[in-house]
């Protein structure tokens, strides 16, 4: 699959290919656009018109129609998961669990959904028996109005709930106070509530006049006939009771004849729920309550509430309802539903041994995958160094699952996990999470941007094989890895290409002027700096160039003799070859001898035509420095000539850092590309370079 991007951020123009079916390794210095590539994928694929829009670079601001970012031969790819730290913000590490979604991404597989279908299917007679009649259903719906209205106090009753305040003091809707009377229509209107809100609310207009603040007429003889309904009613505790009164009213039908009687006396009272009445209330509340329970839990009905259960039968007999218990809901319409449900739970106990089997068969499943993830990942931790480890854990009254994360040391949860670790041991940790998550999601295409260049030595090669050797991983599936970590390109490609299946591909990428280009890296691609050296030494570039990786060379093999102390004086400039003492005592003259004997070792062994004086008479010709920096064919090979030029007078300390850091081996990999073909020096970099010679001609 070969990719075009175009106008995205610092990208003009570039191709890249993603081989199916295997991991694509994509390596580049930081500021080559790898995130960028990232982002343009997300967007493109998703089809986000914001994040699209946010590619686009800077210089074609204002005039974005013509210069619209582009992804070209992303068709195919339907679905992608990215890793990178949005993902990371947003899925892992949440209060209550490491990943969001847990039960989703590690117990309901298909053969979990299959178990519960066929549970489902059993207990099929039951959700059929409230469907069709959905009175069952408000039943319960009005069952818990009525326990609500008592309040939430330790008692079971509370004067500031729904009861107690509208009925507490007495129905003044049913018996209105005397003298209150003329406002019957209002009191018993659907509107009530809002009339004695708007009759409170405008009381105090009557201090303003003695007349009626709508008729003007006077109040002189009704003031006192108005006030009194403020004294009489409150719109809340109105509102309470008429809320309470519906309720009574729906449920009168399941209450026994005697009850149904003393409902209505406790609802009409006119002075107030006396203690006896609340007591008696308290006993309805009693048998209601275990009464909608039993309803409820038979809705809710499945494997959540079945799998704990020695007997299926003896758990399902639970929920069959006697009503000689319930002496208060004892009715005829009550013993109706009752006979429904009764009937349909005795249609389910026919087949109670098939559904003992499939509850049976789900739990051993959910066991076993829970270990299974289990171990895997606590296997990973154990390997990276962690002292941690995960567990699926049931949510308590709940069908989910969390995935929670234990200190080795410790039993509790722990639920800041972003406190507790590293920022390399998180994202380690993240990665693997985004694994699972990502088998679960099976899209086209995984990216991963730059993930693991915080590791240490154990954590990355725990990761790298988690992500793609495990027998739950990535292998097999289409990866493109970002990264800026070459040693991730030595291990898959170099070291141990044979522990993934199939075969990693590898590439350079580049960004100069804009340009985005790729090229291949091999295991022959990657070589000690000895080999890069002694390939480099027998090449055809000029001989100044040989002798900077002859004398990083000899740095390799901790040599400092008189070879290495000769070319030191060449990058040093000094027309007088000195020996300088590593115990920091003052240089000397080197002899004659000890020069002749350094010349003899270069010409027998690298370079058969070395001469002190020429090379040393090159450092000082700037003519001569000037064509050698311009016709290096890297990068690399430009920084060195760049150094010789200015020595130690560079006043720009980051360039210098940079070419003093570039120049010593040891900031070097033990393996790596070699710089006169993969450009692993920054194109910046040799920017400013180029500024500094361009100074330098001109003046």
């Amino acid at each position: 699959m070969r990719l075009t991007i175009k106008k995205c951020n610092n990208i003009e123009t570039g191709e890249f290919d993603i081989v199916e079916g295997r991991l694509n390794i994509k390596y580049a210095i930081n500021g080559t656009g790898k995130s960028t590539i990232s982002k343009a994928i997300e967007a493109f694929v998703l089809d986000n018109q914001e994040k699209k829009r946010s590619l686009l670079p800077f210089k074609y601001y204002g005039d974005e129609e013509e210069n619209l970012p582009e992804l070209i031969g992303y068709d195919q790819l339907k679905k992608v998961s990215i890793f990178n730290e949005k993902y990371i913000e947003d899925y892992v590490y949440q209060k209550d669990e490491l990943i969001k979604d847990s039960f989703e991404i590690f117990v309901k597989s298909s053969d979990y959904d299959k178990h519960i279908k066929e549970i489902e299917k059993l207990l099929g007679n039951i959700n059929v028996t409230f469907q069709n009649h959905p009175e069952l259903e408000e039943l319960i719906r009005i069952f818990q109005q009525f326990i609500d209205g008592f309040g939430k106090a330790k008692s079971g009753y509370s004067a500031s709930g729904a009861i107690g305040k509208g009925l507490g003091k007495g129905n003044k809707i049913d018996n209105i106070p005397k003298g209150l009377e003329v406002y019957e229509p209002y009191l018993k209107n659907n509107d009530n509530v809002k009339w004695i809100r708007w009759q409170l609310e405008g009381k105090h207009y009557l201090d303003m006049a003695e007349q009626c603040p709508y008729c003007s007429g006077s109040i002189k003889e009704t003031k006192e006939t108005i006030l009194k309904v403020s004294e009489e009613y409150d719109a809340k505790a109105v509102e309470q009771l008429t809320k309470m009164l519906d309720v009574f009213k729906e449920l009168l039908p399941y209450f026994s004849k005697e009850t149904a009687v003393r409902i209505n006396e406790i609802t009409n009272n006119i002075s107030g729920i006396t203690s006896v009445q609340k007591n008696y209330l308290l006993e309805i509340k009693t048998q209601i309550d275990s009464f909608m329970q039993q309803l409820y839990g038979l809705k809710k009905m499945g494997f959540h509430s079945l799998k704990n259960a020695e007997k299926i039968a003896d758990e399902l007999k639970k929920y069959k309802i006697d009503l000689s218990y319930y002496s208060h809901l004892n009715s005829k319409l009550s013993n109706e539903k009752v006979e429904l449900i009764n009937k349909t739970l005795d249609e389910v106990l026919e087949k109670a041994g098939k559904l003992q089997g499939e509850v049976a068969q789900q739990k051993k499943l959910i066991k076993t995958t829970i270990e299974m993830y289990s171990t895997e990942i606590n296997e990973f931790l154990h390997y990276a160094g962690y002292k941690y480890q995960v567990a699926i854990e049931e949510e308590e009254n709940t069908a989910d699952y969390h995935l929670v994360l234990r200190h080795i040391d410790g039993n509790d949860a722990v639920q800041t996990v972003n406190e507790h670790l590293s920022y390399g041991e998180k994202n380690a940790f993240a990665l693997v999470l985004f694994m699972y998550s990502t088998l679960k999601d099976n899209p086209d295409l995984i990216v991963l941007d730059d993930p693991i260049s915080s590791f240490d030595g154990n954590k990355k090669f725990a990761i790298i094989n988690m992500l793609f050797m495990g027998k739950h991983s990535l292998k097999n599936r289409t990866v493109l890895l970002l990264t800026h970590e070459f040693n991730t390109v030595i291990d898959a490609i170099y070291n141990m290409p044979y522990n993934f299946n199939p075969t990693p591909k590898a590439t350079f990428l580049t960004t100069k002027r804009g340009i985005l280009k790729e090229k291949e890296i091999t295991k022959a691609d990657i070589k000690s700096f000895g080999e890069i050296a002694y390939t480099n030494i027998t090449s055809d570039m000029d001989s100044l160039n040989k002798l900077v990786y002859l004398r990083r060379l000899l740095e390799i093999k901790n040599s400092t003799d008189l070879t290495w102390q000769l070319l030191s004086n060449i990058f040093h400039k000094r027309e007088k070859p000195e020996y300088h003492f590593s115990d920091g005592t003052s240089p000397r003259l080197m002899t004659n001898e000890e020069i002749q004997e350094a010349t003899n070792e270069i010409r027998r062994v690298y370079i058969s035509d070395f001469d002190y004086d020429t090379e040393y008479r090159k450092t000082q010709n700037v003519t001569v420095l000037r064509e050698l920096y311009q016709n290096s064919k890297s990068n690399y090979e430009k920084l060195q000539i760049y150094r010789i030029m200015f020595n130690e007078n560079n006043s720009n300390s980051v360039i210098k850092k940079f070419v003093n850091e570039t120049f010593h081996i040891e900031n070097d990999y033990l393996f790596q590309l070699n710089p006169c073909e993969y450009d692993t020096v920054p194109q910046y970099i040799i920017d400013e370079c180029d500024k500094d010679i361009q100074k330098m001609t001109q003046s």
